[in-house]
């Protein structure tokens, strides 16, 4: 008997779908929201040219007339507000993205170190944790720039690592290459060999699920980065020019340096976030079931092949979530970088608002630019959040 084929449900498009009531709600919620923000602006503009204060943004097309100690694209004093307002915001992204990073390192080998057989391991990271987080960020911050500004020597007498690397109140001074088709290709090279290390680990670990077997991951990884820079830069030429740093009476001239602003805002920053995310590892580690410890070393797998094919793995459904947290904390937390005086947007916008008088903009650019920082921190941690759930058959 043949069964009879359903007819296609039809949409209910009125009043009584509680679908249909649930978009008119949403839709009245935002007509609401976006006439309280016209009002609030309107209402704001009015006031300022009632009292005969300036407004608007065509302030950022004329000339800054301020210099900007930390220029990391080409900048002059006669510059537009604009690109001012870029410097600073390519500063702020600079503390940003080399923090998260090395946050991510430091605090994960301590979140680990908290289950450390070692009773001197384990009591050194509960140490470490305890004291930074409970220690504010801005002291902190205050701390290391009055260490590295105080306590190293001036310029004129640093201390000399190799007579290649320069440490003195101005900074870290320390060679890099002038830059040509070699250190081009070079480049090219190591971003070749990374793809082809990222190509190596997912072969690696398709492998491990089919045959159990594992295989190495971080040395040929290493190994094909190091092997595509060295066949750039044979390619291009195997330049050999260096721009080395020298003493000089006043400063250290020559090569690249690290400001102690930078160096200050850096390690405040990292620090401070790292005892956050230890706890979160820490956390993500012990929601584990010990039980899948007891397996994989039942399969005959080292203790650090456990954490890192069996154990962080399965932590990182709980490890993720908080941890983007954290990320979006040290990027707002940069903002206090304006006490020590890194021209971070923060401080950048602070000297145009001096200029010029616009507060509103120049808060209105500041808010800008932290909530388009979070919201792709946040995007982008909710992909990879995505693609590290475990899959339920």
């Amino acid at each position: 008997m043949t069964a009879k084929a359903v007819p296609p449900k039809r949409r209910d498009w009125s009043l009584r779908s509680r679908a249909v009531r649930a978009v008119l709600y949403q839709l009245l919620a935002l007509g609401l929201i976006a006439l309280a923000v016209w009002f609030l602006a309107h209402n704001t503009l009015e006031n300022m040219r009632v009292r005969g204060i300036q407004s608007g943004f065509d302030f950022l097309t004329q000339p800054a007339g301020f210099d900007i100690g930390e220029r990391p694209v080409p900048y002059e004093a006669l510059d537009a507000y604009w690109r001012a307002f870029l410097i600073g915001v390519l500063n702020t992204l600079r503390v940003a993205i080399v923090g998260i990073v090395l946050t991510t390192i430091l605090g994960t080998l301590l979140g680990i170190g908290r289950f450390s057989r070692n009773a001197l391991v384990r009591g050194l990271c509960y140490a470490y944790v305890e004291v930074f987080r409970n220690v504010p960020v801005l002291l902190q911050l205050l701390m290391w720039y009055l260490l590295l500004v105080e306590a190293l020597p001036l310029p004129a007498e640093p201390i000399s690592l190799f007579k290649l690397f320069y440490l003195s109140n101005g900074g870290i001074s320390y060679p890099v290459p002038v830059w040509g088709l070699g250190q081009a290709l070079a480049g090219a090279g190591a971003l070749l060999g990374l793809l082809l290390g990222w190509l190596w680990a997912r072969r690696a670990r398709r492998l491990f699920e089919q045959t159990g077997q594992p295989r190495p991951v971080l040395l040929p990884a290493v190994g094909l980065l190091v092997a595509g820079a060295l066949l750039g830069w044979l390619v291009g030429g195997a330049p050999t020019d260096w721009n080395v740093p020298q003493p000089g009476g006043f400063s250290i001239e020559g090569g690249s340096a690290l400001t102690p602003e930078f160096l200050a805002v850096l390690l405040g920053l990292t620090l401070y976030t790292s005892s956050f995310v230890a706890e979160v590892v820490r956390a993500g580690i012990a929601s584990v079931p010990h039980g899948q410890g007891e397996a994989a070393g039942a399969l005959g797998l080292s203790k650090g092949q456990q954490m890192r094919l069996v154990t962080l793995p399965q932590a990182l459904r709980v490890i993720i979530p908080p941890m983007t947290n954290q990320y979006l904390n040290l990027t707002k937390n940069s903002s206090l970088a304006v006490a020590i005086g890194y021209p971070d947007v923060v401080s950048i916008a602070n000297t145009a608002i001096n200029q010029t008088g616009r507060a509103v903009e120049c808060i209105a650019v500041i808010m800008a630019v932290y909530l388009t920082t979070s919201l792709g921190t946040s995007a982008l941690m909710n992909w990879y959040n995505k693609r590290a759930a475990i899959k339920e058959r």
